[in-house]
């Protein structure tokens, strides 16, 4: 037998790990919806029967639940019957670094479900499933269900948390004087970025209540003085005459016709010698596996927008009178497409 045959096993197998990944995800989200890791006082072990009843849980069945969880790297066991938290679960505490909790409630809880159920409608007529299922599209539920405009916001940070230092690092910002972070919500993008270039001042704009929270968050990184907030919609317009415009998952959310507005205020907005600056995890033009292969599906039938490789950011570029110079890596999944007026 190979090596590479002991290494790699049969496809079915490969297969069935990949479905078995829906049952994991299942279980964590139960864990992350019921807040377990926040019923874990620090350093403190806690008996299976007590959380049962704390949870108005069946004893046998709550066992069975933690002993799983142990399976799965989130609690050990102490005593029989009795577990503390890991690091891992410890990463499960509301408002913990990383927000993995709003994380996981907000991608794979009841909210965001009927999207994935319908993905075989959003195949058929490239309209968001999440939509037909409640009636009106994503933002718009977000906005109407209590709590979730929080949760979705903490979600954000949490799955690109690593992005903004990355882009921060990764991008020449040297011939810039002044950003514009459009749709920055509560200003982390632009926070990064300023705090290491220290020449740059910034422009934060997104709508009104999504920037209540920027100035105490701008004022942590420290760059609040060279901050200006600007409330209004980038489907309007956006603010005049400066360097460059930042849209940070933004342009993913929205199809052509949409996106083709958003930019067309960039490009009418911007310095004759200003650049578009977007922040996307652009899909290879290859067959390689890529994360934002899969978050396309989540765009698809969520709020129905696309991820897109090189050349479908041209041509999508082209149609707003812009040209792609350039599109720069960074040392994460997201990539940062330039462009200037054509």
């Amino acid at each position: 037998m190979s090596q590479e045959s002991m290494e790699t096993p049969p496809a079915a197998v490969q297969l069935m790990q990949i479905a078995w990944g829906y049952w994991n995800s299942q279980i964590l989200r139960q864990a992350a919806e019921m807040g377990i890791a926040d019923k874990f006082r620090p350093g403190e072990s806690r008996r299976a029967d007590d959380l049962a009843g704390e949870f108005g849980m069946h004893q046998g069945a709550f066992r069975r639940f933690m002993r799983t969880l142990t399976g799965m790297g989130l609690v050990k066991t102490v005593a029989p019957h009795t577990y503390e938290l890991t690091e891992l679960g410890e990463a499960l505490r509301t408002g913990a670094p990383g927000n993995a909790r709003s994380t996981t409630i907000c991608l794979i809880g009841s909210f965001v479900a009927p999207a994935w159920q319908n993905l075989d409608y959003a195949l058929q007529t490239n309209e968001p499933g999440l939509e037909k299922h409640y009636g009106k599209g994503l933002f718009e539920v977000i906005q109407e269900t209590p709590g979730m405009p929080e949760m979705f916001s903490e979600t954000m940070v949490g799955i690109h948390g690593q992005e903004p230092p990355a882009v921060a690092e990764a991008y020449d910002f040297s011939g810039i004087g002044t950003l514009v972070d459009v749709g920055g919500a509560s200003g982390n993008m632009l926070g990064h970025v300023l705090s290491r270039h220290p020449h740059l001042k910034g422009v934060l704009y997104d709508l009104p209540h999504v920037v209540t929270d920027a100035p105490a968050l701008l004022e942590k990184f420290g760059v609040a003085d060279r901050v200006a907030i600007e409330g209004g919609s980038f489907f309007e317009g956006v603010p005049k005459g400066h360097d460059a415009y930042l849209m940070s998952h933004i342009i993913h959310d929205w199809d052509e016709q949409e996106c083709a507005t958003i930019l067309g205020h960039c490009r009418d907005a911007m310095a004759d010698d200003g650049r578009v600056l977007i922040v996307e995890m652009v899909i290879p033009e290859n067959d390689d596996p890529h994360p934002g292969k899969v978050l396309d599906m989540m765009m698809l039938t969520g709020p129905g927008g696309a991820e897109r490789t090189p050349s479908e950011y041209a041509e999508l570029l082209a149609a707003s009178g812009l040209r792609m110079t350039r599109v720069v890596p960074t040392g994460s999944a997201v990539s940062v497409v330039e462009a200037v007026k054509a």
